[in-house]
């Protein structure tokens, strides 16, 4: 792999299934990607169903083309969803730049930006149990837990995720934030902890199943190109 196919590769690797809260690229979403020796960066995905969300599946290919451009070096992009029932207009909309409610003229209502939001909000809140988990089960009282900023917490890839996460729809993301936050911003107090935590547990619960099912019919669907985990 040359550099610049390692650059768009990483790039693919910051674009998210909005629903999973996962990259496209560990989620084997990415069934191609090559670029040629004039910068011309070819990528091809693909999802578990043919019938998956159009809104979902717009984000993706839009993030995607987004992340690729940005790549130094990269002089032009071709990124296509392949095998979904709206893929055509998905395709044709992306390329020529146009927005989601453009590309679905009298079906679609506004463009996505509020749909993000609200499952980056549902990430945030798993993320709170990915970190609070541990704690509860070290001994941590729903009093400790309130009190604790996020600069208490040692350093982690899920800690960095859940600052990423904040940090996108606006939520206190610095050392100083609380580690529990309502999704409207407001800091969760001892009282609210234990039934807070339980809303976490089921949001991430809910998206790790999500996830489950989803890597499983892409297997079904391509089973010669997908590797189990």
């Amino acid at each position: 792999m040359t550099a610049l196919a390692a650059a768009v590769w990483a790039a693919l690797d910051t674009v998210h299934d909005p629903e999973l809260d996962q990259p496209v690229t560990e989620l084997q979403f990415v069934s191609s990607c090559t670029v040629s020796d004039d910068g011309v960066a070819a990528v091809r995905l693909r999802l578990p169903t043919f019938f998956c969300a159009p809104n979902f599946a717009w984000l993706m290919v839009a993030d995607a083309h987004d992340a690729v451009a940005a790549v130094p070096g990269v002089t032009r992009v071709d990124i296509a969803l392949d095998d979904h029932f709206t893929a055509v207009t998905i395709n044709e909309g992306v390329a020529a730049r146009a927005g989601f409610v453009s590309a679905f003229p009298g079906q679609a209502q506004a463009e996505l930006d509020e749909l993000r939001a609200v499952f980056l909000r549902k990430a945030a809140l798993a993320g709170q149990d990915r970190i609070a988990r541990p704690l509860v089960d070290a001994g941590r009282t729903p009093e400790d837990l309130a009190a604790m900023r996020l600069g208490d917490v040692p350093p982690s890839a899920d800690l960095d995720r859940l600052r990423q996460r904040r940090a996108a729809v606006g939520l206190p993301h610095d050392g100083d934030a609380p580690l529990l936050l309502h999704p409207d911003g407001a800091p969760v107090t001892a009282e609210q902890v234990p039934l807070h935590l339980r809303r976490a547990r089921l949001t991430r619960v809910g998206i790790e199943a999500n996830g489950h099912t989803c890597r499983d019919l892409l297997a079904a669907r391509y089973p010669e190109e997908v590797v189990s985990s």
